[in-house]
């Protein structure tokens, strides 16, 4: 869940009348989040029950209705983040739940891929890229191509990842490139040199992705010499087999992630 610009977040502090210096401290986190508990119903308690389902990899209805279900999922999840676990969704439950990382939603046009040993439990990305990225399969179905293999991205903690040299922040996901029989989910992993390697997909996938995140994809490394020549990818070593998305903030603690 993206905070406020400053700006956004000054004019909120002053409505709230709160020291408008900026900054998302505990006063202000707690003016941001609602205390909701079984029982309450609503826009939070929709908003609640969509993290959930995304951080947990439940299906609760999204009906904002908080039911005996809910507090149970809210329990698991505090007990999950070592925090206290009464089923109530205050403060420090917002905060935990909306800075957990995310699980891709594979309906939207993609497949699962580990090619490096991993398992689906390298599935796990920052909310952000996996929406980004979502939103950018979810627009190349409409190319009639296929779905888009999704490889490696980090664990859902973060953290070293076998394999890989990055991938511990949540902003890098793997994507393997487009086969002109469209068989990249059942058919195997090409190169941008072989036979089947469909160039023209493979672009219009990364222009989707570039378009569905502007401003906010760092690098997307892939070694087709013709997709860099365009600008639209970059060379790195071991890359002719698979597209490295880095997805970027514009404030983030190492300085490879910022915009």
């Amino acid at each position: 869940m993206p905070f406020p610009a400053p700006d956004g977040v000054q004019a909120f502090q002053t409505a709230k009348g709160l020291g408008s210096d900026g900054i998302v401290g505990p006063q202000t986190w707690g003016a941001l989040v609602p205390t909701i508990r079984q029982g309450d119903s609503g826009n939070a308690v929709r908003a609640l029950q969509v993290e959930l389902n995304a951080k947990r990899r439940l299906a609760l209805p999204v009906d904002g209705v908080f039911s005996a279900a809910v507090k149970d999922a809210v329990t698991a999840f505090q007990s999950h983040a070592g925090i206290g676990a009464d089923g109530i969704a205050g403060p420090i439950t917002w905060r935990n739940l909306t800075w957990h990382y995310d699980y891709p939603d594979f309906t939207a046009n993609l497949c699962d891929q580990d090619p490096d040993g991993n398992g689906t439990a390298a599935n796990w990305a920052a909310a952000a890229a996996v929406a980004q990225l979502e939103q950018a399969t979810r627009n190349f179905a409409g190319t009639g191509q296929g779905k888009v293999p999704y490889g490696d991205a980090g664990f859902e903690h973060g953290g070293d990842i076998p394999g890989h040299g990055s991938h511990e922040n949540g902003l890098d996901i793997d994507i393997w490139p487009i086969r002109t029989d469209n068989g990249q989910c059942t058919a195997g992993r090409i190169t941008w040199q072989s036979a089947t390697y469909d160039r023209a997909a493979t672009r219009q996938l990364v222009q989707a992705i570039r378009a569905a995140a502007p401003g906010h994809v760092r690098y997307i490394w892939f070694n087709d010499p013709t997709l860099i020549s365009e600008g639209l990818t970059s060379n790195w070593p071991a890359h002719d087999n698979h597209l490295h998305v880095r997805y970027c903030e514009t404030v983030h603690p190492n300085s490879m992630y910022t915009c």
